[in-house]
């Protein structure tokens, strides 16, 4: 025994706060919350990290140490905690929060295409909306096509791109301090310490959730917790090298833009562009063109395409296998010849596409794109509440959950720090329903408030229908006959058609109209698909 303990392979501290920061961060991350809160996301971060990010991922932590034989998983968390029909919910609604999360990656990789074909943003611009989302879609049914055969070098491909990615952040941190010395200025006047203190407002509360969003994801190291050789010591180290990289690059990153970019006056397409913007400013003051954009520009799209394709993969396989047969359909779990659950596949496509509806009446692209970022913003930070959910059932019964590492001995501390950081995201993901980057109370505004509520209950809820479908199965042997899906099928496109004609023409009640046609089809699908097959 001895000889295979001082044989088994452990992960070191270090090696596990890399594996931490590559799901937590990135250079865009620090575009986007820059975009929303100008030179005062500085303080931000700073409290972001402290009052957040420590506890958050020393929580995980410890439930990924008590749930090990199980993968370490959310929804085994859940289910270990609360049952297994909010083990199979959690399940869902992680997964529904990744599809605006794969359709962003997918509208990514077409704006990458187009920096690092034509080296600017032209190729976008020349655009329509409905044009930007059959793109997008391509991009899906292509990757869908090749995972299975590429998965694993395109995981491979991830990880070197996701290195690759820290290492361009780190330069351009680097090089823009460095352009100080050469003769540069800051965009950003006046630099002072009011500069860096947020307004405490509405608009504030708003942005909260996508700061979230951009720090979250440590949970997904949580099986390695087990791995380490001795968690309870080693454990924290990981966590302290997490935060002190984190900080390093959203601090001194949010600086290093605020250098190129004045803070007050930001370009409106900063979210969807900046990252080339910035890299394209460095450039520049370097007096080397466009060289630092074209390696940032193919840097994004060899690593986004490749989370891409792992991506869709993961996250359907881990939807069909994690919730077992009891709340998923039959139709649903089906697998082909070589493993793969196609029709899962096909859902990740089709809710995609509703997602990409949602968003294609609105006015120009860049509008679609920074709606679908903050859909991230509320939906990511409402699934991560899961987490400290977990965490309180396991602090309030300790006895039955033991752990080689706990954070916080004091179980009712340990149980009030879990409750703080659930309802501060809870808070967080309520106000993020509300639209940014558009003017307050505007059309354009009531109307992203409107596809927000209604992506949220169409994700959410189809959760919680799949079960009453996998109830007909059994009661019936099929939930539906062939001429019930095909009219369902039928009802649901003509709809969707119909909505896109509509919602296209300039009639000043469209968005009502629109609305009514939906109505009307899911109505009919409804009794439809009611009927006894």
């Amino acid at each position: 025994m001895n000889n295979l303990e001082n044989n088994r392979h452990y992960i070191s501290w270090p090696v596990l706060a890399l594996m931490a920061f590559v799901t937590v961060i990135g250079f865009d991350d620090i575009i986007y919350n820059f975009k929303n809160q100008g030179m005062g996301v500085i303080t931000s971060w700073i409290l972001m990290l402290f009052l957040y990010v420590i506890p958050y991922s020393l929580m995980v932590g410890q439930l990924g140490s008590i749930f090990n034989k199980e993968g370490g998983g959310l929804s085994s968390w859940i289910r270990g905690t609360n049952g297994e029909f909010l083990g199979y919910f959690t399940a869902w609604t992680y997964w529904a929060a990744s599809i605006p999360y794969v359709v962003d990656t997918a509208n990514s990789v077409v704006i990458g295409l187009g920096w690092a074909i034509k080296g600017s943003g032209k190729f976008q611009d020349t655009m329509s909306n409905g044009q930007f989302a059959l793109w997008t879609l391509l991009v899906f049914v292509i990757f869908i096509t090749i995972q299975s055969r590429f998965k694993r070098s395109l995981e491979l491909l991830s990880s070197i791109g996701g290195i690759a990615m820290f290492g361009m952040t780190v330069l351009f941190v680097i090089m823009a301090f460095a352009s100080l010395k050469m003769g540069g200025h800051i965009a950003t006047q006046p630099m002072n310490l009011s500069a860096i203190i947020p307004k405490f407002d509405l608009k504030y509360l708003t942005t909260v959730g996508l700061l979230i969003y951009a720090v979250n994801g440590c949970e997904l190291i949580a099986p390695f917790v087990t791995k380490m050789k001795n968690p309870r010591h080693e454990f924290p180290k990981s966590m302290l090298m997490l935060v002190v990289m984190t900080a390093f690059l959203t601090i001194f990153g949010s600086f290093s833009l605020g250098i190129f970019f004045d803070a007050h006056h930001l370009p409106n397409d900063l979210k969807m562009n900046g990252s080339y913007y910035a890299f394209q400013a460095l450039g520049q003051q370097y007096h080397v063109g466009n060289l630092f954009m074209y390696f940032f520009a193919w840097t994004e799209v060899i690593y986004l395409a490749a989370l891409l394709a792992v991506l869709l993969d993961a996250m359907t396989r881990m939807l069909i296998s994690d919730t077992g047969k009891k709340y998923m359909p039959h139709f649903l779990r089906k697998t082909n010849q070589a493993g793969l659950p196609i029709n899962g596949y096909l859902l990740t496509c089709l809710l995609s596409g509703f997602i990409l509806f949602l968003g294609i009446f609105l006015p120009e692209m860049n509008d679609v794109f920074n709606w679908l970022l903050n859909l991230n913003g509320i939906i990511s930070p409402g699934v991560t509440c899961w987490i400290f959910y977990a965490f309180m059932r396991v602090r309030k019964n300790p006895e039955e959950y033991p752990s080689d590492y706990v954070f916080i001995k004091n179980d009712k501390l340990a149980w009030w720090a879990g409750f703080w950081a659930l309802v501060v995201t809870i808070i967080a993901t309520a106000f993020g329903i509300a639209p940014q980057d558009v003017a307050e109370f505007s059309a354009i505004w009531w109307h992203e408030l409107i596809i927000n509520i209604v992506a949220i209950i169409v994700l959410i809820g189809l959760g919680a229908i799949l079960p009453l479908i996998t109830k007909r199965e059994k009661k019936y042997g099929s939930a539906f006959s062939k001429i019930q899906c095909f009219s369902m099928i039928l009802f649901t496109i003509t709809a969707l058609v119909l909505s896109v004609i509509v919602g296209s023409t300039k009639l000043a009640e469209r968005n009502w109209v629109v609305a009514g046609i939906v109505a009307c089809g899911v109505i009919a699908v409804w009794l439809v698909g009611r009927r006894k097959p």
